[in-house]
């Protein structure tokens, strides 16, 4: 694939890809600037709203003009025709973490997993010492439920498999992504397992699901992307002009262009300089038809 940035932007930490079907837009964070953003392709328009804390990952509302977004601290309605934020919920109390990644069920539940902040009130880095994340589920009604023990470094990677059956759920510290059985009427998991652990090529960041079941997941430091079949062997790695990518989803009409999100975050001014491509949004057509973006309350 020939992936090219979609325009001149570059972002510290862009995150989160999230298509919307109904308006053609790709939506997304800008976790360390404080930014959420909407980018129409065939027009080149763009919207951003600014937060007062760092915005980790949204989900498109089933109605209103209106985004979920899970910040550090706890969950929000972004209304985008005002630019004001509403609190929501608050899924992680633990102190010291924050949230992470993000995503809407098929059923419409927000999922959003935690991790021990590493970042300091600036946006600038700071060192991490436990493995305190957490998943949790936030339902339309912001009822929030605890899946997991608080056992992860950097929650990661949030996936349902086309057929209903299996959940995916990533740890970028131990190098892991994990498969779960799905359980869509009651919103919960079970049977954990290791669909891949240990790839030498970065570590895993979010992902996409494509309708043949194979998980895309960008690998953070390792500049690509690769594909995990459901049982878990790596069928297609794709090279990316990037050394951080963060995430990645299908859109366009027929799903089929993939959008690739990635981070300045970790490289040095060097770096930078070197390869002006570093931290642009990354779009290319793909051979293959994604699975949509679910909203919340659907």
């Amino acid at each position: 694939m020939d992936f090219s940035p979609i325009h001149d932007g570059r972002y510290s930490v862009a995150e989160g890809p999230v298509w919307d079907a109904h308006l053609g837009k790709l939506f997304w964070v800008d976790i360390i600037s404080k930014t959420i953003h909407a980018f129409d392709p065939d027009s080149g328009e763009q919207q951003v709203w600014t937060s007062a804390d760092f915005p980790t990952a949204l989900a498109l509302a089933e109605t209103g003009n209106r985004a979920l977004v899970a910040l550090a601290s706890g969950m929000a309605w972004l209304d985008f025709d005002t630019g004001t934020f509403t609190p929501f919920a608050d899924p992680d109390t633990m102190p010291g973490n924050r949230l992470n990644e993000g995503k809407c069920d098929p059923q419409g539940r927000f999922w959003t997993g935690s991790m021990q902040t590493n970042l300091n009130e600036d946006g600038s880095g700071c060192d991490m010492d436990r493995n305190s994340g957490a998943l949790f589920r936030v339902d339309v009604d912001g009822a929030t439920r605890c899946h997991t023990e608080h056992e992860f470094g950097i929650s990661n990677t949030l996936a349902w498999s086309p057929d209903g059956q299996t959940f995916y759920f990533g740890d970028s510290i131990r190098n892991v992504i994990f498969s779960y059985d799905w359980n869509a009427d009651e919103g919960a998991i079970s049977n954990r397992r290791v669909l891949l652990e240990g790839f030498e090529r970065g570590a895993p960041d979010g992902s996409a699901m494509d309708e043949d079941g194979c998980l895309w997941n960008a690998r953070f430091g390792g500049s690509c992307l690769i594909r995990i079949t459901p049982q878990g062997k790596i069928d297609q790695t794709v090279e990316l002009p990037v050394t951080n990518p963060t995430s990645c989803t299908f859109g366009g009409a027929d799903r089929r262009t993939l959008f690739v999100t990635s981070a300045q975050f970790t490289l040095s001014k060097r770096q930078l300089a070197d390869n002006p491509e570093e931290g642009a949004v990354l779009v290319a057509e793909a051979s293959v038809t994604g699975v949509p973006d679910h909203r919340f309350g659907a």
